[in-house]
C-alpha cells in the first residue's frame, strides 16, 4: 500500500542515508543530488562525523540548499570547511582510503556489471553513451559503490551489458522499486521499498531475481522526512524523477 506521507524520491533518500556510517569519507559526483541530500541527511541524523566528499572538492559543506542544479557548484565549496580537489579523491580511493563513493550508470547485470558506454555494439551503437569518467577508477577502488538508478525496467537491469565500462567493489545498488546488494559474484534482491512489491520488480527485471527472504526496506521516519523539508527545501532529491 502506497503511504502519502513520502514519495518513492523520499524512500530512497532514505534509503542510501541509513547505509552511510559515521566516520566514513563520502563522495558525490556531478549530477548527483539524491546521494549529496542522502549524505547531508546521515550527517544531521546519525552520521555526525562522516566526511562529504564533492566534485568542486569542498569538504564537508555547511549547507546544500543551493548546491545548484549540478550538485558541482562552487557554493559546495564556498561553504565547506576545506577544499580536497578531485584528483586527490582518485589518489584517496587508489590508497584505500574512500569508503564510499556514488556512481550510476545505464545497465546492470546480474554479474554486476556496469555499463555506462554504449547501448548496442562498441562499433556500431545505437546509442553513445557519456562513458565511464570516475567511475571506471572509482568503483574497482572504492572500499564501497552505491549506485543509485531512478529507473527501473527490463532495458536497465539486464541478462548481459552491452559493454562492460566498469565492475569492482559493487555493494549496493538503489532504484525506484527496491535495493540489489551484490554478493557472491551476482546481484541479489536485498530489499523491496514499502511503494512498490515484489511482483513488481520481478516484471521490470531482465534477469531471474535472486533472494533469500522478501524484505522491506525501511520506511522514511517522520524525524528523517522533517529534517529532508529543512536541508532540501528546493527538493533536490527529486530532481530525477
Amino acid at each position: 500500500m502506497r503511504n502519502s506521507q513520502y514519495r518513492v524520491s523520499d524512500v530512497m533518500t532514505c534509503a542510501i542515508a541509513n547505509f552511510l556510517q559515521d566516520y566514513e569519507s563520502v563522495f558525490h559526483g556531478v549530477s548527483s543530488h539524491l546521494p549529496m541530500v542522502a549524505m547531508h541527511l546521515a550527517k544531521q541524523m546519525h552520521a555526525p562525523n562522516l566526511v562529504h566528499l564533492n566534485i568542486p572538492g569542498g569538504v564537508n559543506p555547511a549547507s546544500i540548499k543551493k548546491a545548484g542544479y549540478s550538485s558541482a557548484g562552487s557554493d559546495l565549496v564556498e561553504n565547506s570547511e576545506a577544499y580536497f580537489p578531485l584528483q586527490e579523491i582518485f589518489d584517496l580511493s587508489m590508497r584505500g582510503g574512500l569508503d564510499v563513493a556514488f556512481l550510476s550508470g545505464i545497465q546492470f547485470d546480474i554479474n554486476g556489471n556496469v555499463n555506462a558506454s554504449v547501448i548496442g555494439s562498441y562499433k556500431k551503437p545505437k546509442v553513445r553513451l557519456p562513458g565511464g569518467a570516475g567511475s571506471a577508477v572509482l568503483i574497482p577502488t572504492a572500499k564501497k559503490a552505491i549506485i543509485w538508478r531512478t529507473k527501473h525496467d527490463k532495458r536497465t537491469f539486464v541478462e548481459k551489458v552491452d559493454f562492460i565500462t566498469t565492475r569492482g567493489n559493487l555493494w549496493k545498488i538503489v532504484t525506484p522499486l527496491c535495493v540489489f546488494e551484490y554478493k557472491n559474484g551476482k546481484l541479489h534482491l536485498d530489499s523491496v521499498h514499502p511503494t512498490s512489491s515484489l511482483e513488481e520488480v520481478k516484471e521490470n527485471t531482465g534477469f531471474n531475481l535472486i533472494y533469500d527472504e522478501i524484505k522491506t526496506t525501511k520506511a522514511p521516519t517522520n524525524d528523517q522526512l522533517a529534517m529532508l523539508k529543512k536541508i532540501d527545501p528546493y527538493d533536490y532529491r527529486s530532481i530525477e524523477f
